[in-house]
């Protein structure tokens, strides 16, 4: 969970950047995306998919 916050803040970090540039549709897409994440929507798997790996190459 704490790998989808991070995300959702840097998406943020993100926008503010794009609106600094004039960019507001840009902006708008990362804000939506930070959201996305923000709503629990989304699913971290990055730990399993790792394990999945790993064990495949230990075969």
């Amino acid at each position: 969970m704490d790998r989808l916050k991070k995300a959702a803040a840097s998406n943020r970090e993100a926008a503010a950047v794009q609106r600094a540039h004039g960019r507001e549709d840009v902006a708008q897409r990362w804000e939506a995306r930070a959201d996305e994440l923000e709503s629990g929507q989304v699913t971290d798997c990055t730990d399993a998919v790792s394990s999945l790996i790993s064990w495949a190459f230990r075969r």
